[in-house]
């Protein structure tokens, strides 16, 4: 998982390391909460958990500006917090009621916020990154200043609409980030087993984008790494690319064993790169909380994903007119 050598951290006061540390915590307790009520059979369809990919979007959402748009693919759930949708939505929309972001009719895979600029969650491998270079054409021609992010994973990166995507948004500039969460497994294929190229962001090259690599395990550096990227879009230079090496802990869905890679390696990573118990450290060797203090977080991120899930749980179906809502024809 090696990454190029980072430039130098800008300052970033303990206030906003204490914020990055509790929206990464408030993102893992709520999925695994979601883990809970997928097993208790609550959560129907496909479910996708975000766990130990924390630190990519907390990182990005940090380098974003009110307005930016993003759009993913259906392991979804972290950007939709990191990007400030109500929790309480979010659950609801997973366990398919009528209080969910998309009135219980998406489920995990396809939920939408306009008012977060959060354009999805989408099903299809790789399919949300025209429509992402869709989103920042629109932006161009406004000419508003924004920039969208455009998430997909190491799988996707060998579609074949992501590169005519690259071709257009190289072709005419638009402010489009396309971010790589590089988790080194597609569905259960090693990168190494799928990818002719050890590095993804080196693809955009043939179409004059520049990138970098990132390691996701640090909410820091992705966080420089965001900045450094929204500022190339944002001054009219066009797409960039950002691979983002990171890792999920659990399988590719909540149906996947994950009997492709080894419990060792899995502990490996969560106990000497973990991002969230990373910031916890330094919080605590740089004298900038306490253990009770972090403890009291926890306990409130826990009592909001407690109430998120009650809220799921008493939140009505959808009532059967609902079938004829929200569709073309």
């Amino acid at each position: 998982m090696a990454v190029r050598k980072a430039a130098a951290k800008p300052n970033i006061s303990p206030e906003e390391i204490l914020g990055y540390y509790k929206d990464m915590l408030l993102i893992r307790r709520f999925e695994e909460k979601a883990g809970q009520l997928y097993g208790m059979g609550l959560i129907g369809g496909f479910c996708h958990l975000y766990i130990g990919q924390e630190a990519v979007v907390v990182g990005l959402e940090a380098a974003a500006e009110d307005g930016d748009k993003r759009i993913t693919s259906y392991r979804d759930h972290g950007h939709m917090l990191a990007a400030g949708m109500d929790p309480n939505g979010v659950m609801a929309e997973l366990t398919g009621r009528s209080g969910g972001y998309s009135k219980g009719k998406g489920g995990s895979m396809h939920m939408f916020s306009k008012e977060k600029h959060f354009y999805g969650g989408h099903g299809i491998v790789g399919a949300q990154v025209p429509l992402g270079a869709g989103l920042a054409f629109a932006d161009k021609y406004l000419d508003n200043g924004r920039v969208t992010f455009a998430y997909f994973g190491d799988g996707a990166a060998n579609q074949g609409q992501i590169y005519e995507t690259f071709n257009m948004a190289a072709l005419w500039d638009l402010p489009v980030i396309f971010v790589i969460e590089n988790n080194q497994y597609a569905m259960g294929t090693a990168q190494k087993r799928s990818t002719s190229t050890p590095d993804l962001y080196t693809r955009g090259e043939a179409f004059g984008i520049k990138g970098q690599a990132v390691d996701g395990m640090d909410v820091l550096e992705v966080k420089a790494a965001g900045e450094k990227a929204v500022a190339h879009c944002r001054s009219g230079k066009g797409p960039y690319i950002l691979e983002i090496k990171t890792y999920r802990y659990r399988g590719h869905s909540m149906s996947d064993p994950a009997k492709y890679r080894t419990r060792e390696e899995v502990q490996k990573m969560r106990e000497e790169r973990d991002a969230i118990e990373s910031v916890r450290s330094l919080l605590l060797t740089g004298k900038h909380t306490t253990e009770e203090a972090l403890k009291a977080i926890d306990k409130d991120v826990k009592d909001i994903v407690n109430a998120s899930a009650e809220f799921a749980k008493t939140s009505p179906e959808p009532d059967l007119d609902e079938l004829w809502t929200d569709i073309y024809a």
